[in-house]
Protein backbone atom coordinates (compact mmCIF):
# COMPACT_ATOMS: atom_id res chain seq x y z
CA UNK A 1 0.00 0.00 0.00
CA UNK A 2 1.30 3.60 -0.89
CA UNK A 3 1.33 5.99 2.32
CA UNK A 4 0.15 9.04 0.18
CA UNK A 5 -3.10 7.12 0.75
CA UNK A 6 -3.54 7.92 4.31
CA UNK A 7 -4.82 10.95 5.60
CA UNK A 8 -2.40 10.95 8.87
CA UNK A 9 0.93 9.64 9.36
CA UNK A 10 2.31 8.22 12.48
CA UNK A 11 3.00 11.59 14.07
CA UNK A 12 -0.46 12.75 14.18
CA UNK A 13 -1.52 9.77 15.88
CA UNK A 14 0.79 10.35 18.35
CA UNK A 15 -0.42 13.72 19.03
CA UNK A 16 -3.72 13.14 18.97
CA UNK A 17 -3.05 10.26 21.72
CA UNK A 18 -1.34 12.99 23.65
CA UNK A 19 -3.93 15.40 23.50
CA UNK A 20 -6.90 12.89 24.49
CA UNK A 21 -4.56 12.22 27.49
CA UNK A 22 -4.68 15.90 28.48
CA UNK A 23 -7.98 15.79 27.95
CA UNK A 24 -8.50 12.74 30.45
CA UNK A 25 -6.43 14.29 32.83
CA UNK A 26 -8.27 17.32 33.02
CA UNK A 27 -11.56 15.21 33.37
CA UNK A 28 -10.24 13.09 36.51
CA UNK A 29 -8.85 17.17 37.63
CA UNK A 30 -12.79 18.42 38.19
CA UNK A 31 -13.59 15.13 39.55
CA UNK A 32 -14.19 14.87 43.39
CA UNK A 33 -16.89 14.42 45.90
CA UNK A 34 -19.76 16.58 45.86
CA UNK A 35 -22.37 17.99 47.85
CA UNK A 36 -25.78 16.65 49.22
CA UNK A 37 -28.66 17.78 50.53
CA UNK A 38 -27.43 17.53 54.13
CA UNK A 39 -23.60 18.18 53.79
CA UNK A 40 -21.84 21.11 51.84
CA UNK A 41 -18.88 20.45 50.52
CA UNK A 42 -16.78 24.20 49.40
CA UNK A 43 -14.55 21.93 47.51
CA UNK A 44 -16.70 22.23 45.03
CA UNK A 45 -15.42 25.35 44.26
CA UNK A 46 -11.61 25.03 44.11
CA UNK A 47 -9.56 26.95 42.31
CA UNK A 48 -8.50 23.37 40.64
CA UNK A 49 -12.23 22.53 39.96
CA UNK A 50 -13.22 25.92 38.34
CA UNK A 51 -9.98 27.30 36.98
CA UNK A 52 -7.55 24.61 36.22
CA UNK A 53 -9.47 21.18 35.56
CA UNK A 54 -11.19 23.61 32.11
CA UNK A 55 -7.92 25.05 31.30
CA UNK A 56 -6.41 21.50 30.77
CA UNK A 57 -8.89 20.57 29.09
CA UNK A 58 -8.59 23.37 26.61
CA UNK A 59 -5.46 23.08 26.30
CA UNK A 60 -5.94 19.19 25.15
CA UNK A 61 -8.71 19.96 22.71
CA UNK A 62 -6.97 22.54 20.73
CA UNK A 63 -3.54 20.37 20.66
CA UNK A 64 -5.81 17.83 19.69
CA UNK A 65 -7.26 20.02 16.87
CA UNK A 66 -3.78 20.72 15.71
CA UNK A 67 -3.12 17.15 15.43
CA UNK A 68 -5.90 16.82 13.39
CA UNK A 69 -5.11 20.09 11.28
CA UNK A 70 -1.26 18.92 10.78
CA UNK A 71 0.01 17.91 7.00
CA UNK A 72 1.63 14.71 7.35
CA UNK A 73 5.41 14.61 5.74
CA UNK A 74 5.46 13.97 2.39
Amino acid sequence: MDKKNFAFDRMNYILLAIGMAIVVLGFILMSGSGSTETNYDPEIFSARRIKLAPAVCLLGFVSMIYAVIRKPKA
